[in-house]
């Protein structure tokens, strides 16, 4: 198992029942009127979210606060926590109490787990891919509207490092704000200049780049981290060798999971990758009403 990253870091509580409650709002806005024709209110059940594939699990305690917001007399088990490396077969929770109640929160527990967790082990195979560099993989700000906390959350379950979580959390200056102050005369070091006189927080100050000469520039300009956007291997190359240790330097842009590890070996310090969030395939997970021995696959 990776190491447990707790739900709770980086945000509330209170951020993540909204996150629910929306959530719950959407699917069940009209009420459930298949379960209300078909299945008795006082039926009992126990449901088994069980694993059909291999991959890292993200979004356990966010799938139990759906059963309780829709129940809170449910009686939910967690067998896998956040982190656990699953299989087929792999059984990662039990719920018990009114069947109705496990029916009504199925769909929407499930699509927390399955994307969390789709996204965790997506972030996971890309630091696999890095291991033994000294290189660290990071998201982006590529996020479902609503859902960016919980995204960068499971990110971090399946190794990965967080970029920043809005736009308040650092200065990263990107070719429009370039495009828009080179029009007027500045050049990058004059750009960084008034970035750090018109901050009054010590930021970070990034700044993106499109070829080795303007990698140059923004490191005698103090820039503090280097992107370099969308630029060959060897371009890469040539930037971290020009900008010799003054900055840190990240890689983004068009970064695949058969790149990635070429990319590490050119030197860069972090490698930032918007398909963790925006790109992630879901994990397939079911929840099966029964018996263990009949929901077992």
């Amino acid at each position: 198992m990776l190491k447990a990253k707790n739900v709770m870091c980086g945000f509330s509580l209170v951020q993540i029942e909204k996150i629910v409650a929306l959530a719950l709002a959407e699917d069940l806005s009209s009420g459930d009127v298949t379960t209300d024709a078909l299945i008795s209110s006082a039926q009992q059940g126990t449901g088994f979210v069980i694993i059909k594939e291999k991959g890292i699990l993200a979004g356990i305690e966010v799938a139990k606060r759906v059963f309780h917001r829709v129940d809170s007399e449910l009686k939910v088990d967690i067998l896998l926590e956040d982190g656990s490396k699953v299989k087929p077969g792999d059984i990662a929770a039990k719920i018990e109490g009114n069947a109705t109640s496990i029916l009504r929160a199925e769909r929407v527990a499930l699509n927390f787990l399955q994307h969390l967790s789709g996204i965790a082990s997506e972030a996971n195979r890309y630091v696999e891919a890095t291991k033994g560099l000294r290189v660290r993989i990071m998201d982006t700000r590529k996020t479902t509207p609503g859902l960016r906390l919980l995204e960068k959350y499971a990110v971090r379950v399946g190794g990965g490092e967080n970029h920043r979580m809005n736009l308040g959390d650092g200065i990263l200056i990107k070719d429009n704000h370039l495009a828009l102050l080179h029009s007027r005369g500045l050049n990058i070091k004059d750009i960084v200049a008034r970035a750090r006189q018109n901050t009054s927080r010590r930021l970070k100050i990034e700044v993106e780049v499109k070829t080795p000469q303007e990698a140059l520039e923004a490191s005698e300009a103090k820039a503090d981290i280097i992107m370099l956007d969308n630029m060959s291997l060897d371009d890469m190359c040539q930037a971290v060798k020009m900008i010799h240790g003054r900055a840190l330097i990240e890689a983004s842009g068009g970064i695949t999971l058969d790149k990635v590890r070429l990319v590490a070996e050119t030197g860069v310090n972090f490698i930032s990758i918007g398909a963790l969030t925006h790109s992630a395939r879901a994990l397939d997970i079911s929840l099966e009403l029964g018996s263990e021995q009949t929901a077992l696959p």
